[in-house]
C-alpha cells in the first residue's frame, strides 16, 4: 500500500500526536493519581479557544447545525470526558484503561441494533464476541491480580467502582456517537464545527468540579521543578501543557486521517495507534501485563480489524456495504 505526502503527515501526526499524548497522561497520573478533572479542563479549555479562533472567526460564522441540537451531544460528551479520565482514580491502569476504550464496537453494535434498527453480518457479531471476550479476560486478570496484590477489599471495592464508570462511559460514548450520527445525516458531517461547541459549550459545567480542579493545580505547583528555557518550572505543569498540545495534535491528526484516507485504512492506523499506546504504557511504566492480558488484548484487536473488514473470515466475499 503506497501513501502519498498528505496521507503520510496525517498518519504522523496520529502517531507522534496520539503516542505522545498518552505518555504525558501517564506521566501526570503517576505523580498526581487525581489529576484527570484537571487534564480534562485544559484540554477542552484549549480546543476551544482553538475553535473560537480558527472554526467560527470569533462567532461571526453561522453554525450549519442549530446550537439546540448540540445540548444533548455536549452532554454526553462531557460526561465522557470527565468519567474516562476520572476513572484514573480509581485503582484502573492504564493498560486497562486503554483497552477498555479500544472496545467501543460493542457498545456501537449494540445501541445500533436497539435504536437504529441496524443488521449485521455474521463477522460483525463474531468480532464483537471476540472483543467481548478480550475485555472480559482483561478484566477478571486484572482484578484478581489486584486483590492478590492487596490486603484491603477496600481497594477492589473502588477498583470495581471504576470498571463500572468506563462500562458507562463506553456506552454514552456509543449513544452519542448514535446521535450524532443522527445529526449528520440531516445537516451533514460538520466535525470541526461540532469540535468546537463540543468543548466550548460544556467549559461552564466544570465550575462543579472546581475544588477539584483547584486542589490538583495546587499539587502540581508543589512539584519537582526542572529547566524549561533556564526557568524553573514545576514539572507537572510542563507534562499538562505537553498533554493538552499532543491531544490538539492528535485530534488534528485523526480529522485529517479522516479526510486523506479510505475508511478502512483510518481503522486499522487507529487501532495499530492504540497498540503501540498500549505497548508504551507496559514497557516504559512497568505497568503489569500478564499473559493472559496478552490473549484478551489480541482478541480485542483482533476483533476490531475483523469488525472493519481489514481482516476476513476464510471463504467470506468482499465487504458489503448493504447491510449497514
Amino acid at each position: 500500500m503506497a501513501f502519498n505526502r498528505a496521507q503520510i503527515l496525517a498518519i504522523s501526526l496520529v502517531f507522534i500526536g496520539c503516542c505522545t499524548n498518552v505518555v504525558t497522561l501517564e506521566v501526570i497520573i503517576k505523580q498526581a493519581k487525581g489529576a484527570g478533572n484537571l487534564v480534562t479542563f485544559a484540554q477542552f479549555l484549549l480546543i476551544a479557544v482553538e475553535g473560537i479562533v480558527i472554526t467560527s472567526r470569533f462567532f461571526t460564522r453561522d453554525t450549519v447545525i442549530p446550537l439546540k441540537f448540540y445540548a444533548l451531544m455536549v452532554t454526553m460528551f462531557f460526561s465522557v470526558s470527565v468519567i474516562n479520565n476520572y476513572a484514573l482514580n480509581f485503582n484502573i491502569a492504564m493498560p486497562l484503561h486503554m483497552v477498555f476504550r479500544a472496545s467501543s464496537l460493542v457498545a456501537n453494535l449494540i445501541l445500533g441494533i436497539l435504536i437504529l434498527k441496524k443488521q449485521y453480518s455474521l463477522s460483525k457479531y463474531l468480532s464483537v464476541m471476540l472483543i467481548t471476550a478480550g475485555i472480559s479476560l482483561c478484566t477478571i486478570v486484572s482484578g484478581k491480580s489486584l486483590q492478590s496484590s492487596s490486603n484491603s477489599e477496600g481497594d477492589f471495592s473502588t477498583w470495581l467502582i471504576g470498571i463500572a464508570m468506563l462500562v458507562f462511559a463506553l456506552f454514552v460514548s456509543a449513544l452519542m456517537g448514535v446521535y450524532q450520527e443522527v445529526l449528520y445525516k440531516k445537516y451533514g458531517k460538520q466535525p470541526r464545527e461540532a469540535m468546537l461547541w463540543t468543548h466550548l459549550m460544556p467549559l461552564p459545567g466544570f465550575l462543579m468540579l472546581s475544588n477539584d480542579i483547584v486542589q490538583q493545580a495546587s499539587i502540581f505547583s508543589q512539584s519537582e521543578p526542572m529547566s524549561v528555557f533556564s526557568f524553573s518550572v514545576p514539572n507537572l505543569w510542563v507534562m499538562l501543557v505537553a498533554n493538552i498540545l499532543t491531544q490538539y495534535v492528535c485530534i488534528r491528526g485523526v480529522f485529517y486521517l479522516t479526510t486523506a484516507c479510505p475508511s478502512l485504512t483510518v481503522t486499522l492506523i487507529i487501532t495499530l495507534r492504540k497498540f503501540v499506546s498500549l505497548i508504551f504504557s507496559i514497557y516504559f511504566f512497568r505497568n503489569p501485563f500478564t499473559l493472559y492480558h496478552w490473549i484478551g488484548t489480541a482478541c480485542v484487536f483482533g476483533g476490531t480489524l475483523l469488525f472493519a473488514e481489514v481482516l476476513r473470515l476464510p471463504g467470506s466475499s468482499k465487504p458489503s456495504v448493504k447491510k449497514e
